[in-house]
């Protein structure tokens, strides 16, 4: 009897030990997959990236493929593939420094702002062209990418600025009566020399409309002359004509609506003009229509050195994410957004969606930073500098304050920042949209802050880069989809 006792509180004792042990062991197991889900999902929420990734080469990428129709190639104005493509005059265009390019931006972000505060103050002004003065031209910061389009009979290629914050296309013509700035082209459009160039009557009802487009013309002879300021002393004015559009060999249109000028006060960094694209009647978007039905998308290279595209039509993006076009006070003519929300590292700011709708926000091409009110900007810098604690800041740049010294570091580790939008489309900046690099000593996180609540948001185009952005204007909508320049 006393072995089999003992026999039996052994085998209970064995048993307790063995449940023991898998208890454990699955508690141990449970834990470490928690674990090794939450180091997952950590790294879900932030990108590892080659400080060199950040910096362009000497030459031009490869560009993408251009199968579909109506695809443009896009080129950044100071890289290799402009030069490549000669579009760039390294002689008379030297490259600006960073600081440059930054203080221009917020040129045009001043300009934008000033825009939409006088929208509907009046409703022509009318500006004699004949006495503005020649002199050197100002430098603006309207758009860093470049599309080349055909003008004219037979058709002169011309470099003009992507821009969806205009809405006049515009170039530089022959004889420029009063001053033009060097451009990439060494020849200005010359409408002599076209068969298909004829000037708008002031009496017409599309130079009255210029008013809508511009804020300005001049009807001071028989001839329409558009004219558009970029504040301050930047203008550019010209005659209001039309003429043969060549976007490729098998979409041309006739009587296309456009500024010939004959006094440029503005500098676009040797571009011949601006290629318009926003919602006015008179922008190009519009004025293709009946082909294109107001759909057209973009999308821009991570570097100078890469090359991205334009097309017009149908969108070839997969997997596109919509926000509704939205209305923006005194900025009718923009592409207005919805900004709802903000987040970092996967956690969404503390910022009421009240912030962002106090004034609206915009999409732009034009602005190369992303602009924000003051108090989401604040909220994301502090956000941002607690996920970067681990490296050193560096000097601040121009208008960007929190930089860092990256110059030990072969790779780092960024936090992802989120776009949310009215509609429910949740967007992921790329890492290159994050970050703006001037050198390893000096890369910054590149966003600002508006001068105060009132301004308009801007979402630049550095936040837009390797998406490709949808505009859908039958539609009523913006859309974005990831891998873009593909």
């Amino acid at each position: 009897m006393a072995t089999t006792t003992t026999t039996a509180f052994s085998s209970s004792s064995s048993f307790a030990f063995f449940a023991t042990a898998l208890a454990f062991s699955l508690l141990l197991s449970l834990n470490t997959a928690n674990g090794g889900a939450l180091q997952q999902q950590q790294q879900q929420h932030f990108y590892t990236v080659q400080l060199s990734s950040l910096f362009p080469s000497d030459s031009c990428s490869p560009a993408p493929s251009t199968k579909g129709l109506n695809k443009l190639p896009v080129f950044h104005k100071h890289g290799p593939c402009a030069q490549a493509q000669q579009l760039t005059s390294t002689a008379n265009q030297p490259k600006p420094t960073a600081d440059e390019i930054l203080r221009q931006d917020e040129s045009r972000v001043q300009n934008i702002q000033s825009r939409k505060a006088t929208a509907g103050s009046a409703d022509v002004r009318v500006t004699d062209s004949t006495t503005i003065p020649a002199k050197d031209s100002s430098t603006v910061g309207s758009g860093n990418y470049v599309v080349t389009v055909g003008l004219g009979t037979p058709a002169k290629k011309l470099s003009l600025i992507l821009d969806t914050g205009s809405d006049v296309t515009w170039t530089q013509c022959q004889p420029c009566v009063k001053f033009c700035h060097q451009q990439k082209e060494k020849i200005f459009f010359d409408p002599s020399s076209s068969k298909t160039y004829r000037n708008v009557s002031c009496e017409a009802a599309v130079c009255s409309a210029l008013a809508e487009a511009t804020g300005n013309r001049d009807c001071s002879s028989s001839t329409c002359v558009y004219v558009i300021k970029y504040g301050g002393a930047a203008i550019t004015t010209g005659f209001f004509a039309t003429e043969k559009l060549t976007l490729t060999k098998t979409d041309v249109f006739d009587e296309f609506y456009f500024g010939c000028g004959q006094n440029i006060q503005v500098n676009f960094g040797g571009a011949a003009g601006v290629l318009g694209l926003g919602r006015n009647s008179l922008s190009l978007v519009s004025q293709t229509s009946d082909k294109y039905k107001n759909l057209f998308s973009y999308c821009l290279p991570s570097t100078p050195s890469g090359t991205g595209f334009l097309t017009f039509g149908g969108a070839g993006a997969k997997s596109v994410k919509y926000t509704p076009i939205a209305s923006v006070a005194g900025g009718e003519n923009f592409y207005g957004i919805g900004i709802t929300a903000i987040s970092v590292g996967g956690k969404k700011l503390p910022v009421s969606a009240s912030v962002f709708s106090a004034a609206g926000a915009i999409i732009d091409s034009g602005t190369a930073i992303t602009r924000l009110p003051p108090a989401a900007y604040s909220a994301l810098r502090s956000a941002f500098r607690k996920k970067m604690s681990k490296y050193p800041l560096g000097p601040a740049l121009s208008i960007l304050d929190t930089c860092y010294d990256l110059s030990k570091f072969k790779n780092f580790v960024v936090p992802k920042i989120g776009f949310f939008f009215a509609g429910g489309a949740e967007v992921d900046i790329e890492a290159v949209g994050i970050l703006y690099a001037n050198k390893p000593t000096q890369v910054c996180l590149a966003f600002a802050a508006n001068g105060n609540a009132t301004d308009v948001a801007i979402l630049g185009s550095v936040q837009q880069q390797t998406l490709e952005v949808v505009y859908d204007g039958a539609g009523g909508r913006v859309g974005f989809a990831s891998g873009g320049c593909k």
